[in-house]
């Protein structure tokens, strides 16, 4: 059913956001779990909206229930957009990242508890099922599609989840190494230091 898909999505976020509000320190580490969160947060709404709402933006009694949840997934882009700065250790990054976490979380909340009910009643068991077909696709495409961007994570091809393109890099006998660091950082050199 296309909630359950969609609730796969939604725990994998709320995962996400629990660990990069957590990070402390390590740069590194933090780059790479806003990467992850900021491509499954852009897929799992492309591919929502496009399972989804739009189905629900053709009847009159989804139009209300579409267009707040559209607006939601607005406001989050927008806070990914300030997060996307280069350093991520420069000084209110952490709050704006606490404040994308409770709105995700927020949206998610409301989304399950209103949403999901809305949209059970007006879509068919058969269209819930077709829905959910189309959603695992598109969320799987669209994955793929923005971690391309990103050459410090890619999708996996046996889970279609998101991950680190290099696992080593989370593993702590790489701790510390500069190369590790302007790996992700984009860079061919680690930054010299005095």
């Amino acid at each position: 059913m296309i909630f359950d898909a969609i609730r796969e999505s939604h725990d994998l976020q709320r995962d996400l956001c629990r660990k990069l509000t957590a990070s402390r320190g390590e740069v590194a580490a933090r780059e790479l779990l806003f990467l992850q969160l900021k491509v499954e947060l852009m897929a799992h709404a492309a591919a929502e909206e496009r399972a989804l709402y739009v189905p629900l933006l053709m009847t009159d009694a989804g139009l209300d229930a579409s267009r707040h949840a559209l607006h939601e997934h607005h406001e989050v882009d927008e806070l990914l957009e300030k997060l996307s700065v280069r350093r991520k250790n420069q000084a209110g990054w952490l709050a704006t990242a606490k404040t994308l976490s409770y709105k995700v979380r927020h949206h998610l909340k409301e989304e399950e508890s209103k949403f999901f009910r809305v949209a059970g009643r007006l879509l068919s068991a058969t269209k819930r099922s077709q829905l959910a077909t189309k959603y695992r696709r598109e969320i799987a495409r669209m994955r793929r599609h923005y971690a391309s961007d990103y050459g410090s994570v890619t999708v996996g091809t046996d889970t279609n989840l998101v991950q680190p393109a290099d696992n080593r890099v989370d593993r702590p006998s790489r701790r510390g190494d500069a190369s590790a660091g302007a790996k992700l950082r984009g860079r061919s050199k680690p930054r010299r230091t005095r």
